[in-house]
This record gives structure tokens, C-alpha cells and sequence, in this order.
């Protein structure tokens, strides 16, 4: 196909065309402000091999019941209101990796963004929170913590 066909079926489909047009800008603006959230989106994987390597401080904003219900090993639940700079988990935790989650990973996120903004310097969020660690069958543990 070439530049004078792709008019052509342009001005015989203009609906199509801007459809297509508009589909196009969203996605660049969605992957612009990705770049400039601030923080990382992690997958079940990426975050197992933090868990692993003991590095990261992981967080469950879910729920205290949900937590109960299941959680990660080694995630501590704190409540959204609570999740402060000064908070005792992250006191220590400015230049550590700190990863948040949630049951979708919303409430991560938003929490995420605040964290950057107070300057912490490796924050990450488990790409679509506990559903997501689900579905790729990893585990999850009952109880406080």
C-alpha cells in the first residue's frame, strides 16, 4: 500500500480514519504518562524475585479482613490513611525498593504517586495487585502476617 492508496481509503472512510486517529493519539498519551508516573509497574514475576533476593519493602494496602484472607508472604498490610513518609515501615525505606499493592492495584497506584512526590526513590506497583498474583498461581498465606 502506498501513500496515494492510504488517502484514497481515508477520504472513502473518514469515520474509520478518525477512529483510527484517535486510537492512536490515546495510546501514545497513555504510554507518555507511564514513562512519567514516577513509579514502576511490576509483574508476579518480577516481584517473586524481590521477595526472594529479601530486598524490598512490600506493602498491602488491602482491606485488614482481605489481608487475613490472603496476602504474600512477607507483606505487611497498612491502611491507605496510614501509609505515610513517616510510617515505621518506611522510615528506614527512602532509598530501598518499596513495593505497594492492593487487591487491583488502584489504591497502589494512587499511594504510589504520593511516595515518589514525598521522595522515595524506588517505588513499584504489582501490576493488577493480588488478581494478578493469583492468576499467575502464586501463593498466598492466610492470617496477621
Amino acid at each position: 500500500m502506498n501513500y496515494e492508496e492510504l488517502l484514497a481509503f481515508a477520504g472513502r472512510n473518514p469515520m474509520l480514519s478518525l477512529a483510527f486517529a484517535g486510537l492512536t493519539v490515546a495510546i501514545i498519551v497513555t504510554e507518555i504518562k507511564h514513562l512519567f508516573r514516577g513509579y514502576k509497574s511490576l509483574k508476579p514475576a518480577e516481584l517473586t524475585r524481590l521477595i526472594n533476593a529479601g530486598e524490598a519493602v512490600v506493602i498491602d494496602l488491602s482491606a485488614s479482613a482481605d489481608f487475613e484472607k490472603g496476602h504474600i508472604v512477607g507483606s505487611r498490610n497498612v491502611q491507605p490513611a496510614q501509609l505515610t513518609p513517616a510510617h515505621k515501615l518506611l522510615a528506614t525505606a527512602k532509598q530501598s525498593p518499596v513495593v505497594l499493592l492492593c487487591r487491583s492495584g488502584n489504591t497502589a497506584a494512587t499511594a504510589a504517586k504520593a511516595l515518589k512526590k514525598a521522595g522515595f526513590e524506588q517505588v513499584s506497583v504489582l501490576d493488577g495487585g493480588i488478581a494478578a498474583w493469583q492468576a499467575a498461581d502464586l501463593p498466598l498465606v492466610k492470617g496477621r502476617g
